[in-house]
């Protein structure tokens, strides 16, 4: 403490005429930013330089203060710098190295500030020169490279992630970053693997390398061949791909964790007696409070791996003993500030005591069921940006899950049953579901469960209907294979019927609000054709003939609804407008239920007047129904059973740029001075003489 004051007293100005001292390391920077060579005066220039404690902020800020012209004057000594920075990186003793890599990190971040401005000079000749730039850079690759495979120390390992995560988020735009070119010809693809597959640094740095392998994929990846791409599409090796999940599960359950901890202290609250005092008039504004910032980076991991590689479809369903069964470590783990987007990793592979199944004898949890809670809190509210692209990217991942046959596979074994909890969003019409009475049943019924939870909730003014698109589409190719296979599916059917059928009814409520800003005619011809799926091939995966009798009483039930359906998209496609041809199609795809509704109504109508009853009872209306079916006749429908398998490039192009520029914006904002610190660095190294 005493030192502290006495520097602080030393680098106080004591009168108006004496100047401030500056730390060394500060008046060699100050020599680099002349034209000078500051080697010529002092031979041992370069090697002294890298034994001074890095000075990043004062580093990166007198970059920031030159002037594109000025920057150009001193270019030789820059180039100078960086190469000695290389060079630094392949020597013997640790404290050089390290600052060799802080060095590197505020050069490259501080040269890229100054190309916002309009001088336009180029990055790669201002840091390394032209001339030398492919054989610095493929050194620099190199060390990394081996440092990351080292035995040696897991702090510059940490330094050498961080090093590569600046110069990949430099810019906004990463298929913009030129220097990425290098990394591409030089790449460091094996030596992420590899912590990815070692326990140890797979908990030290296993979030960093996934984000990085995550960001380094999508460089170019629509305009030239990405190598990270082809060679992420090709592992087939388990510890690695586990690995990889591993770490993806662990920081999807730290979300789940701190929601569920922010959701219970939100409820033992103040707040929440004043609720229960006045009714659930506040619900609405409570739940907005209970908000954690979405890990945008992760699923964006976790999107690549489902959708590049078919072998990481079987990690999707793997228990994670690590994860399970390890214990969380006793020694105190430092504290890092919560950045946005959940860019701080996780400290270990650890699975809170909340994220364990509710029997721990009978069932661990996996990374589906993980992802499939972590979709159901950020789905909830979709009204906040980051939270409206995690969902569509959530919704995203669960098509290409629907989509493969391998993960349909087990999620509709019935040998592999779980209690899923997802969360349900507070309603006023109806009571939060007790997580204790949870059924286990196969994977396949949380996903459907997922789909109607958000099909009821979003029925709201600002309507997503890109989500509510992808939704259906889900539910669709799930039905589509368990036709294809043959899957009778043990599941509450009449839930996901009843809100398709409120649904609709909420499409009709809106129709001259929805019309102007969306086709919802696509909607509800995607609506009408899960109906007749239903109607056309549910005797092949329903579970009992009387899930296919309880079809038909839903659809008689709600007639009212189909019938108004039809007057519209009728009135609508006898007019001239633009909406002729989409509504028409909706006309034709409503015949069989209109069939159903017109041939067994009257016969209803027609049993309670000989029984003299007012009003039927359910099962005396299945019984109608079943006596009837042989009179009914409906038409059969093609395509009912094929789709347009999910492509990225061609429709999702704009979303994922948008999301990769999002992303690495907010990885930059946390690869802050504080996360570059020397403390620990130099504690680590203090035994070095």
């Amino acid at each position: 403490m005493a030192q502290t004051e006495k520097k602080g007293g030393l680098l106080r100005k004591s009168s108006a005429s004496k100047k401030p001292l500056k730390e060394k390391v500060v008046l060699m920077y100050d020599e680099i930013f002349t034209t000078e060579d500051p080697s010529k005066c002092n031979p041992r220039f370069w090697e002294e330089l890298f034994l001074m404690k890095v000075n990043l902020e004062y580093l990166e800020g007198k970059l920031e203060a030159l002037d594109g012209e000025e920057l150009m004057k001193i270019k030789d000594n820059i180039n100078c710098l960086f190469q000695h920075c290389i060079q630094a990186l392949g020597e013997e003793h640790p404290i050089r190295v390290v600052n060799a890599l802080q060095t590197l990190c505020a050069l490259i971040r501080g040269v890229h500030q100054k190309n916002k401005s309009t001088s336009g000079f180029d990055i790669i000749n201002m840091l390394v020169g032209f001339d030398k730039a492919e054989l610095c850079m493929k050194n620099l690759m190199e060390s990394l490279d081996s440092l990351l495979c080292a035995e040696g120390s897991e702090s510059l390992k940490s330094l050498c992630l961080k090093l590569l995560l600046c110069l990949v988020t430099v810019t906004d735009n990463i298929s913009q970053n030129t220097i990425l070119e290098y990394v591409m010809i030089n790449s460091i693809f094996e030596a992420i693997l590899q912590i990815l597959s070692s326990p140890l640094s797979r908990r030290e740095h296993g979030y960093d390398a996934v984000v990085l392998l995550a960001l380094l994929v999508n460089y170019r990846k629509y305009e030239s061949v990405n190598p990270y791409i082809v060679k992420l599409s090709i592992v087939d090796d388990e510890a690695t791909l586990n690995g990889m999940g591993l770490v993806i599960a662990q920081a999807l359950s730290e979300y789940n964790r701190q929601y569920k901890d922010k959701e219970e202290e939100h409820q033992t609250g103040f707040f929440s007696a004043l609720t229960n005092m006045v009714g659930s008039m506040f619900i609405a504004d409570a739940d907005e409070k209970i908000s954690v910032q979405t890990n945008e980076a992760i699923l964006l991991a976790l999107y690549e791996a489902v959708h590049l590689n078919r072998n990481f479809i079987t990690v999707l369903a793997q228990s994670h003993p690590e994860m399970g069964l390890m214990t969380a470590p006793t020694s105190p783990v430092p504290t890092t500030p919560v950045t946005p987007l959940g860019t701080t990793p996780p400290s270990s592979d650890v699975i809170s005591s909340a994220e364990l199944p509710l029997d721990a004898d009978v069932q661990t949890s996996n990374l589906l069921i993980t992802f499939l809670k972590y979709s159901s809190i950020v789905m909830q509210d979709t009204k906040d940006e980051h939270r409206l692209h995690s969902g569509k990217l959530c919704l995203i991942i669960l098509t290409c899950i629907a989509e493969d046959q391998y993960a349909n596979a087990f999620l509709h074994d019935d040998n592999m049953n779980f209690r899923v909890n997802l969360h349900r969003m507070p309603m006023r019409h109806r009571k939060k579901a007790a997580d204790k009475n949870l059924p286990c049943r196969p994977l396949v019924c949380a996903v459907l469960d997922l789909m109607v939870e958000f099909i009821v909730t979003h029925m709201m003014k600002e309507f997503p209907m890109d989500l509510y698109v992808r939704c259906i589409q889900i539910v669709h190719k799930l039905l589509c294979y368990q036709k294809k296979c043959r899957v009778r599916l043990h599941y509450t059917w009449r839930e996901l019927w009843s809100a398709l059928i409120n649904l609709l009814k909420f499409l009709m409520s809106n129709e001259t609000v929805l019309l102007a800003k969306h086709n919802i005619f696509t909607l509800a011809l995607m609506v009408v054709n899960l109906f007749n799926m239903f109607i056309t091939y549910g005797d092949t995966f329903l579970p009992t003939p009387s899930s296919y009798d309880e079809l038909y009483y839903e659809i008689i039930r709600m007639h009212q609804n189909f019938d108004n359906l039809y007057s519209m998209v009728l009135r609508l496609s006898t007019n001239a407008g633009q909406w002729k041809e989409p509504a028409s199609k909706v006309t034709h795809a409503l015949v069989n239920i209109r069939a159903i509704i017109n041939h067994f109504n009257p016969k209803i109508e027609s049993y309670a007047a000989v029984n003299h009853i007012s009003q039927l009872s359910e099962d005396q209306v299945l019984e109608v129904v079943r006596s009837n079916y042989d009179t009914l006749t409906l038409k059969l429908q093609d395509g009912l059973d094929q789709y347009e398998r999910y492509s990225e490039q061609h429709k999702e192009a704009a979303f994922f740029k948008e999301l990769v520029r999002s992303i690495s914006i907010n990885v930059r904002k946390n690869l802050a001075f504080n996360t570059l610190s020397q403390e620990l660095l130099l504690k680590e190294f203090s035994t070095i003489s």
